[in-house]
C-alpha cells in the first residue's frame, strides 16, 4: 500500500461516537442488524445472487463467530482465508474464470485494447544518475514490456545495456525493483522479485564486464540498501523467510555485506525490532562518516539513530519520541539536514551538528509554511531543494544550505512534480512535471544559473485540447471544505447526463495529485468525466488533514468521498446511474465503505487489492504495520471504530448493490487477497439486484500488479469495458484512430 506525505487547514476532529454512520442507507453491523455477517446461517448454502438469472461458483457458509469486547462478530466466509486449501483454489479459479469470460463478452472491450496499446506502449526515459564517469538511466522502448537499465561512458557515450528485465524470465514473472550504482560507477546492486512481490533477491554486477557475482546473492530483501563510499560493500535489511508473513517485517535485521564474502556471515549492525509495526532502513553518508538508522513506527512516524563509523561508536539517538512524528535526515558535509513535522504540521527543516545532537541545539533554517506542505527535501548542487504542495499543486524552491531563499523553480503550469533530482555536488539537475491533460516532461536545470530546458518529452497519441480541469470545493458531512479535481470536455452540459468516474485514496498522509494517467484517455474520449477527491486522511494539507481521517476519525474519509459524489450529482455533472467509483489498496477500503454505506449513490464500483475485513486485517500481510493508521480490534475503543465501518461486516442481505468488479492479485504479499475473496462471496450472496459482482484475479502479480505492459493493457481493457457497459456508454469501435500528440 502506498505510503507518502503533504498544507495546513483547520479541520474538525470527529469523536468516536460520531464515527458510525447514522442514515438509513448506512446501517452499522451492530447487534440485531440484518446483514449476513451479523446473523448466523448455520448450514451450507449456494452463493447465488437474488437475481435468478445470475449464478456464481458455489460458496458455502460456516457458522463462525468471535466474541470481541462483548460483540458477536460473525465470519461465515472464514474458510476462504486458507489459500492453500484445494477447495479455496477451486473457488478462486471459478470466480476468476467467470469474471474473465463475462468481461471478454462486453461490447467495446475489443475496441479498447488497441487504443490502450497505443497509449501504453510508448518510449519513456528516466533522468540520468551520474556516478564516476558513467551515466545510468532506464529506457522503456515502445515495443518492450519492461524498462531496460542502460549506461554510458561519459554523458554522450554509446548507450549500453546493463540490465534487461525482459530477458530475466520467459514468462516475465521476474521483476527488477531497486537498482543502485556505487559512487564510483563500477558496480551496481539490484533486486529481482518473483511475481513483482515485495520481497526479493539482491544481486551485484560488475558494470564493465556485466558479470553478475555468484557470491554476493542475498535473499529476503525489500530494497537494495546503501553503498559504502568505496563501493566495497553495503548496508541492507535482511528478512528471514521462515516466519509468518504477518510477523516478518519485525524480524528484519540491518546487516553489512562486504563484496566477495559469504552473505551468511554478514555482520549484524542492528538487531531486529521484534515488532511488525516497526521496520528499519540504514543509509550511509556520502563520505562514509555517518550511518543513519530510521526505525518506523507504523507508516507515519519514525525514530532516528546514528553511528560515527570512523570511531565505531555505539548507536546514538538523534530523534526519538513517544509522540507520532516523522524525521527525514540528509547527512551532508558532517551536518544533518532534518525535515520533520515535529511541532510543525506542515513540516520544517533543521540543521543539526551530529557531535552536539541535543534538541536545544538544533537550528531551524526553513520555518513551517502556514499555507503549504513541505513534501520533500534534498541537497542538489550544494543547495537545499524543497518540494512544496500548495492547494494540492506542487511548487519547487531552492535555498542555500543555511536556509536563505535563492529562487523558485518555475513549473510549466498547475500540476504535479516529484521535485528536483540530482547530485549534491553537481550543477545539472532534473525535475518532472505533468497534469491531467499534459503528459510528463523531464526538464534539465542548472542549480547555479536557473537556466532550464526540456530534456525529455513523452510522446503519447492524445489530443488534450477538448478537455478542461477544474478544482472545486465541496462541503462534507461535518461542514469541512474538501477540494476535488474534475476533468471533462469543455462543452460538457451540466444536465447530469455525463458518465463520471470518481476516485480517491484518503490515507497514510498520501496526497492525491493532478498527474497524468494515459490509460484514462479512452474513458475521456468516449465522453466520460473524471473526478479526483482529496479527502481527509491524505497529505494534501499537512498532518492535521491526515489525523482527521485516521483511526477513530476514519469515517470522515468515507463521508468526504460520499460528499464528493453528492456534489457531482447536485451540481449537474452526473447522476447516480451514471456514476462509477474506483480505488485500490487503502482506496479499495474506501470503495468497500462507499458501496456498503451508500449503494444507492453509485452504478458501478471497481475495488482493487483492497482491505475490507477490518476486524482481522492485522493478521495478514503487512497488516500490523498499519495499526497506527487504522487501529486494532485488540483495543476495545479501536475495535468499535473499525467494526462500525468494516465493509465486509457491513454487507447486508437483500440490499440492491451496484455492479462491482473486485480486482485481486494472486501473489499480493502486502494486502492479503483474503479480503477480496471474502467480500466477493459476501456480496454475491447478499445482493438483491441483477447487477454483477465479479472477482478478477491477476496471476503472477503482487500488490502493485504485474509490470508487463500487455497485462496493463488487458487489465485496463477489462476495467473500462466494465464501466462503459454498466454506465450505458457507447462502445468504442474495433479500432480507435489515435490523435497526434
Amino acid at each position: 500500500m502506498s505510503q507518502l506525505r503533504r498544507a495546513s487547514m483547520l479541520v474538525v476532529a470527529v469523536a468516536l461516537a460520531c464515527a458510525a454512520p447514522k442514515t438509513a442507507e448506512m446501517v452499522a453491523p451492530s447487534s440485531g442488524s440484518a446483514g449476513p455477517l451479523a446473523s448466523g446461517t448455520g448450514s451450507a448454502s449456494s452463493a447465488t445472487s437474488r437475481a435468478a438469472s445470475r449464478t456464481y461458483p458455489p460458496s458455502r457458509t460456516q457458522d463462525v463467530s468471535d466474541q470481541i469486547f462483548g460483540q458477536t462478530v460473525r465470519d461465515p466466509y472464514r474458510w476462504l482465508e486458507d489459500v492453500k486449501s484445494p477447495e479455496v483454489q477451486a473457488w478462486m479459479s471459478g470466480e476468476d474464470k467467470l469474471a474473465r469470460d463475462e468481461l471478454a463478452k462486453l461490447p467495446g472491450r475489443d475496441g479498447l485494447a488497441p487504443r490502450l496499446r497505443e497509449l501504453l506502449y510508448v518510449e519513456t526515459v528516466t533522468p540520468p544518475n551520474h556516478r564516476g564517469n558513467r551515466f545510468f538511466y532506464t529506457r522503456r522502448h515502445a515495443d518492450r514490456e519492461k524498462a531496460i537499465v542502460y549506461f554510458r561512458e561519459g554523458e554522450h557515450g554509446k548507450e549500453q545495456v546493463l540490465i534487461d528485465p525482459n530477458a530475466l524470465s520467459p514468462d516475465g514473472s521476474i521483476s527488477l525493483h531497486g537498482w543502485v550504482p556505487s559512487l564510483d560507477g563500477k558496480s551496481v546492486k539490484y533486486t529481482l522479485h518473483k511475481n513483482n512481490a515485495d520481497y526479493g533477491t539482491l544481486h551485484v554486477m560488475n558494470v564493465a564486464t556485466r558479470k553478475v557475482s555468484t557470491v554476493d546473492v542475498i535473499d529476503g530483501v525489500r530494497s537494495a540498501g546503501s553503498w559504502t563510499p568505496k563501493g566495497d560493500g553495503f548496508y541492507y535489511v535482511y528478512f528471514p523467510a521462515d516466519v509468518p508473513a504477518a510477523e516478518r517485517l519485525g524480524e528484519g535485521v540491518v546487516r553489512f555485506h562486504k563484496l566477495g564474502t559469504d552473505p551468511r556471515k554478514d555482520t549484524v549492525v542492528r538487531e531486529k525490532t521484534g515488532d511488525p509495526k516497526r521496520s528499519m532502513f540504514a543509509s550511509m553518508s556520502r563520505d562514509g562518516h555517518w550511518l543513519v538508522l530510521s526505525i518506523s513506527k507504523g507508516t507515519s512516524a519514525n525514530d532516528v539513530y546514528y553511528r560515527d563509523m570512523r570511531k565505531r561508536r555505539a548507536w546514538l539517538p538523534l530523534a526519538v519520541s513517544e509522540t507520532r512524528n516523522q524525521y527525514q535526515v540528509y547527512p551532508w558535509k558532517d551536518l544533518f539536514y532534518v525535515r520533520t513535522n515535529d511541532g510543525a504540521k506542515n513540516w520544517r527543516v533543521y540543521k543539526v551538528n551530529p557531535r552536539h545532537p541535543e534538541r536545544a541545539r538544533w537550528k531551524e533554517i526553513v520555518p513551517e509554511d502556514g499555507q503549504a506542505v513541505l513534501q520533500g527535501m534534498s541537497v542538489v548542487g550544494n543547495r537545499l531543494s524543497l518540494a512544496y504542495l500548495r492547494d494540492v499543486k506542487n511548487e519547487i524552491e531552492l535555498r542555500t544550505l543555511d536556509g536563505a531563499r535563492v529562487r523558485k523553480v518555475p513549473l510549466p503550469g498547475i500540476g504535479s512534480s516529484s521535485g528536483i533530482y540530482g547530485d549534491p555536488e553537481q550543477d545539472d539537475a532534473y525535475f518532472n512535471f505533468s497534469s491531467f491533460t499534459k503528459a510528463p516532461d523531464i526538464h534539465k536545470t542548472s542549480i547555479k544559473t536557473g537556466s532550464t530546458s526540456v530534456w525529455f518529452s513523452l510522446k503519447i497519441p492524445i489530443d488534450p485540447t477538448p478537455y478542461e480541469i477544474e478544482q472545486v470545493w465541496f462541503t462534507s458531512k461535518d461542514g469541512t471544505k474538501v477540494p476535488m479535481f474534475v476533468v471533462h470536455r469543455k462543452d460538457m452540459p451540466k444536465d447530469g447526463s455525463t458518465p463520471f468516474l470518481l476516485t480517491g485514496y484518503g490515507g497514510f498522509n498520501a496526497p492525491s495529485l493532478p498527474g497524468f494517467v494515459s490509460s484514462l484517455y479512452p474513458w475521456l474520449e468516449a465522453g466520460g468525466g473524471y473526478a479526483l477527491a482529496n479527502m481527509r486522511g491524505g497529505g494534501e494539507f499537512g498532518e492535521a488533514w491526515h489525523e482527521a481521517g485516521m483511526k477513530a476519525n476514519k469515517q470522515n474519509v468515507f463521508d468526504d468521498f460520499i460528499g464528493a459524489a453528492e456534489y457531482l450529482v447536485q451540481s449537474g455533472y452526473t447522476k447516480p446511474e451514471r456514476l462509477a467509483i474506483r480505488g485500490g489498496s487503502n482506496g479499495g477500503l474506501l470503495m468497500g465503505a462507499a458501496l456498503t454505506q451508500r449503494p444507492d449513490l453509485f452504478r458501478a464500483v471497481i475495488c482493487e487489492v483492497p482491505l475490507l475485513d477490518m476486524v482481522r486485517y492485522h493478521l495478514f500481510g503487512l497488516g500490523k504495520l498499519w495499526i497506527p493508521e487504522y487501529g486494532s480490534a485488540e483495543s476495545e475503543s479501536e475495535f468499535k471504530a473499525l467494526y462500525a465501518y468494516s465493509p465486509y461486516h457491513y454487507v447486508t442481505k437483500g440490499t440492491a448493490y451496484p455492479a462491482v468488479l473486485i480486482m485481486s492479485a494472486d501473489s499480493d504479499d502486502r494486502v492479503d487477497p483474503v479480503h477480496a475473496r471474502k467480500m466477493a462471496a459476501a456480496l454475491q450472496a447478499a445482493t438483491s439486484s441483477d447487477l454483477p459482482i465479479w472477482l478478477r484475479i491477476e496471476r503472477n502479480a503482487s500488490h502493485g500488479g504485474a509490470d508487463l505492459v500487455k497485462q496493463s493493457v488487458e487489465q485496463n481493457a477489462d476495467r473500462y469495458a466494465f464501466l462503459m457497459h454498466e454506465l450505458g456508454m457507447a462502445a468504442p469501435s474495433k479500432r480507435v484512430s489515435a490523435s497526434k500528440p
